[in-house]
C-alpha cells in the first residue's frame, strides 16, 4: 500500500531497543512536528475547507499521540528530553520543487506530509512486530493504524487539488528520492533516523 523502494533494516528494531527513552523521546516530537505540519497547511490553503477541516483533526490526532507517548515515557519513569534535529525531514524537504505554481506547490506539500507518514507507518508496524516490550507492540500496532490513514489523507488531497499535475508521477518522484535518502538511515535509535 505504502510504495516504499527501500524497507527499514529489521535491525534498526536492535538499535531501537538498547534506548528506548530516546526513541520515545524522538517520537513525541515527531508527533509535534506532524501537528505543527498539520497547522501550517491551514495557515498556507485556507481556501481548501475540506482540507482545513481534516488538518484540525489531525492537529488533534497529533497531540494525543504525542501525549500518549509523553505517558509512555512517564509509565516507564523517564522523561521527555529535548527536541532533536530530525535530519530525514530535513533532507526530504530539499525535494521541494523550488518555485513553481501555487498548486505545484500545494501538491509538493502534501505529498512531503504523505511520504513521512508513510515512512512512520512502516517503522510502527517494524516495532508492533518486533519490538520485545509487549507494551510498545501494541502501543505501535495503534499507531501505525492512524499513520496509515493519514498518508491516505495527504496523497487524497495532493489528487484532488493537483488538477493540472501527474501527481502519480510526482509521488514516485518522491519515492525514488526518499530511497535514495534511505541508504544512510536506519542506524539510529531516532524514528526516522
Amino acid at each position: 500500500m505504502l510504495g516504499l523502494r527501500l524497507a527499514t533494516d529489521p535491525r534498526w528494531v536492535n538499535v531501537v531497543e538498547k534506548n528506548i527513552e530516546e526513541i520515545l523521546t524522538d517520537h513525541a516530537y515527531c508527533e509535534q512536528k506532524a501537528a505543527s505540519n498539520a497547522i501550517t497547511c491551514i495557515v498556507k490553503y485556507p481556501e481548501y475547507p475540506d482540507l482545513v477541516d481534516e488538518m484540525v483533526r489531525i492537529c488533534r490526532e497529533e497531540m494525543e499521540h504525542f501525549g500518549m507517548v509523553h505517558h509512555e515515557l512517564q509509565k516507564r519513569g523517564l522523561t521527555l528530553g529535548r527536541e532533536r534535529k530530525d535530519e530525514y525531514v530535513n533532507d526530504l524537504a530539499n525535494f521541494f520543487k523550488q518555485g513553481g505554481s501555487r498548486e505545484q506547490q500545494f501538491v509538493d506539500r502534501m505529498l512531503f506530509a504523505a511520504m513521512i507518514e508513510a515512512r512512520s507507518c512502516e517503522r510502527f508496524k517494524m516495532l508492533s512486530e518486533n519490538i520485545s516490550d509487549e507494551g510498545l507492540r501494541s502501543f505501535y500496532r495503534e499507531l501505525m493504524e492512524s499513520e496509515a490513514e493519514h498518508y491516505a489523507t495527504f496523497i487524497g488531497f495532493a489528487r484532488k487539488y493537483g488538477k493540472d499535475i501527474d501527481v502519480d508521477k510526482r509521488w514516485n518522484e518522491f519515492l525514488e528520492y526518499e530511497a535514495e535518502l534511505m541508504s544512510k538511515y536506519g542506524k539510529k535509535e531516532t524514528m526516522h533516523g
